[in-house]
């Protein structure tokens, strides 16, 4: 049988990839749900032939949504985004059509912090080599110069980015007896800043002092290359560099050169051009890499996608998403 008149009037909600834990049932019985299989990064044209029939969508961070896309799609009313950026979004544009857009806030901090101190333990200690050595039966016993790593206890911690996960990384430090100052145009409330036992430097100060220098900013025309090859020649002899953020916001070419000469190391989660990653960098022993994994606790993950799907529903239903994209 057929499917009756009232299932085909229904709006269409494509998914651009599966989700953890079926999302699409959140919207039985008021959308026709399509959940396409993931292939990685999409065109343009790519993306407008998934959507062109859509009322509703949920997106990865990989999909494109430009204004050409757009343009090809004019029966969108929202855009979920699963994620907690929006940077593959072109949200003025999506505005301007009358379409929400939203994203996945909150939800992911507390494992994106515990990534990240996951990575800066590993740069710090060198975990991934020894892991490797292990693997390759190089291991010989115990030696004095084996592995030698960065202590962390007394070390500096430089957050570029005291927002909820730049935030909740502070909240981690003192445990590991680290110092925690940070960098961003406007200072945090005074009372988070005692309780975290944070203070606030201006970036290049910042740069120049700290033992690891983690990256918390969002990608924006301002921040993309913010860290540059002048910011890694000030980075102190030794010091470690931890990317959670967006890959962008290094400049990956220069920061290949400099861990090549072994003055710092590097903990990256995120990459300039995902997936592809810049020749040489995964050459190198003082840079741990990893695949873009910073929110994948499987709870949070069926979280975002509960929280996607659930504003998708909210607009759908006539009613205000819950989690909008902020006003610029």
């Amino acid at each position: 049988m057929g499917a009756s008149p009232e299932t085909e009037t229904r709006p269409r909600v494509v998914f651009t990839s599966p989700l953890p834990g079926h999302p699409e049932t959140l919207l039985e019985g008021i959308a026709r749900t399509t959940v396409h299989p993931f292939g990685g990064s999409r065109t343009e044209e790519e993306l407008a032939e998934l959507l062109r029939e859509a009322t509703g969508t949920v997106t990865l961070l990989s999909d494109p949504v430009t204004d050409r896309v757009l343009d090809a799609c004019p029966g969108l009313r929202v855009i979920a985004n699963y994620a907690v950026g929006y940077n593959n979004i072109d949200v003025a544009s999506a505005r301007a059509r009358g379409i929400s857009v939203t994203h996945t806030p909150d939800v992911l901090t507390e494992a994106t912090a515990d990534l990240t101190w996951s990575l800066l333990l590993a740069a710090a200690r060198r975990i991934t080599e020894g892991h490797a050595m292990v693997l390759r039966g190089e291991f010989e016993g115990w030696a004095p110069n084996l592995l030698l790593g960065m202590d962390l206890h007394g070390k500096t911690l430089g957050i570029v980015g005291m927002g909820r996960i730049g935030r909740a990384v502070a909240r981690r430090a003192p445990g590991f007896g680290v110092r925690v100052v940070y960098a961003q145009q406007n200072p945090i409330p005074g009372s988070e800043e005692e309780a975290l036992r944070a203070r606030r430097l201006p970036l290049r100060e910042l740069i120049e002092t700290s033992d690891i220098v983690s990256l918390h900013c969002p990608l924006t025309e301002e921040t993309r290359h913010l860290i540059d090859a002048e910011a890694l020649a000030a980075m102190k002899p030794g010091a470690l560099l931890i990317n959670t953020a967006r890959g962008a916001v290094v400049d990956e070419a220069a920061l290949v050169a400099t861990l090549r000469k072994g003055r710092i190391s590097a903990g990256l989660d995120v990459y300039e051009r995902e997936p592809e990653i810049t020749e040489g960098l995964a050459d190198l022993p003082n840079a741990v890499l990893l695949p873009h994994i910073g929110s994948a606790g499987a709870e949070t993950r069926e979280s975002m996608a509960r929280m996607a799907a659930g504003d998708v529903r909210l607009v759908l239903e006539g009613q205000s998403p819950r989690h909008p994209v902020p006003e610029t």
